[in-house]
């Protein structure tokens, strides 16, 4: 069977960075990616900025367990595959820390990464994310902070065997550099440290080895055509849909990742053999995810 017919692609097609929201598109959203080609999603969970953030374990528990009930729902309602993320995002760390003081913070952030580590375990969730570091700038107290919570989630991760899905700052090479220093003294295996919103140079140059979901805007498919041959870990597309209405620019909607995967067809075939292309985007948006998540896409 060929996945590639009058040169489009009829394969899996994988965004790796997906957020949902029941009072806003929500079903809908997943409607129109299916409809367009969609085939699976890695859900991750979304903190609720409009509204009360968690301030205990049992807030957090109550917020996992309504992100787990929306992959639910959609896996029975649209039959794709959904891998799930749960844990606590950085901006949410650093923005209480002016209410709960640095150390509550900190410590309520690190039990919402042992509450999300033993739902994984228990089979109801596939990585931990999106967990990371402020991609703003801060003051030096609360960025040492940061650095010492990431290396301390890296290395429970690595402990678990769990891949991370990673929200950082975009320095270039220089993240990338950094994040995989910080692994590697954690014992986190680069390629199960995804960092997630990645610019579309995938080169293991700039990687550094680490695995990643390129954001695919306008002009992202030349930069991955420009770069792919020399990647060395596995990479995916990503929309980081936000299904919020008041943000309708900020991220990619919904649709973004059948029509950026067409694209990248079309360019590669005119470069290599229509199995060569296969094989490759077979490895975008199954191998590769299947083996980071555990779960066949």
């Amino acid at each position: 069977m060929t996945f590639i017919v009058d040169g489009r692609w009829q394969g899996p097609v994988v965004d790796q960075h997906i957020h949902l929201d029941t009072s806003n598109r929500y079903l809908s959203a997943i409607e129109e990616f299916v409809r367009k080609g969609g085939t699976g999603i890695v859900l991750v969970h979304k903190p609720n900025f409009s509204g009360k953030l968690p301030i205990d374990k049992d807030g957090y528990r109550q917020a996992y367990s309504e992100t787990i009930s929306m992959a639910e729902e959609v896996r029975n309602k649209f039959a794709i595959k959904v891998a799930l993320a749960l844990g606590p995002h950085p901006v949410v760390w650093e923005k209480q820390i002016s209410d709960l003081g640095i150390e509550k913070s900190t410590e309520l952030h690190l039990d919402s990464i042992d509450l999300a580590l033993d739902l994984i375990e228990q089979g109801k969730a596939h990585c931990l994310g999106e967990v990371g570091r402020p991609h703003y700038q801060v003051n030096e107290q609360t960025w040492r902070h940061s650095n010492e919570n990431l290396t301390q989630i890296m290395a429970e991760a690595a402990s678990a065997k769990v891949p991370i899905q990673l929200h950082v700052e975009d320095a270039g090479a220089q993240t990338y550099s950094e994040l995989s220093q910080m692994a590697i003294k954690a014992g986190l295996p680069l390629e199960k440290a995804i960092r997630h919103y990645a610019p579309a140079n995938v080169s293991s140059e700039f990687t550094h080895g680490l695995s990643c979901t390129v954001s695919v805007g306008r002009g992202s498919i030349q930069g991955i055509m420009s770069s792919h041959t020399n990647a060395s870990a596995p990479w995916g597309m990503e929309t980081d849909f936000l299904d919020d209405p008041r943000r309708p620019g900020a991220v990619l909607g919904p649709k973004t990742i059948p029509k950026r995967t067409n694209e990248l067809c079309s360019s590669l075939l005119a470069e290599y053999s229509p199995d060569e292309v296969e094989n490759l985007l077979l490895k975008i948006h199954s191998e590769w995810p299947s083996k980071l998540y555990g779960l066949e896409f």
